[in-house]
């Protein structure tokens, strides 16, 4: 199991995670931001545990994000 975090007033919009991880994220129409699919929001950020098959393209979009607001955790 990991777990995925996202800060997601920080996002700039730069679209890698979307690129890396199609499966877990998508861009806002309504504020051109990333959305971290199915996840809740707490305090500002948002989280959710998935399986560790999401691992390689959630490390590799947390790895590629420029603002560094991805945060991807093994359980």
């Amino acid at each position: 199991m990991i777990s995925i975090t996202q800060q997601r007033d920080k996002c700039i919009g730069c679209n890698y995670c979307v690129e890396v991880a199609p499966d877990r994220w998508r861009m806002s129409k309504k504020d051109g931001r990333s959305t971290l699919l199915e996840a809740k929001e707490r305090r500002g950020f948002w989280h959710i545990k998935v399986s560790d098959h999401e691992w390689d393209a959630n490390d590799a979009a947390a790895k590629l994000c420029p603002v560094k607001i991805i945060q991807v955790k093994q359980l």
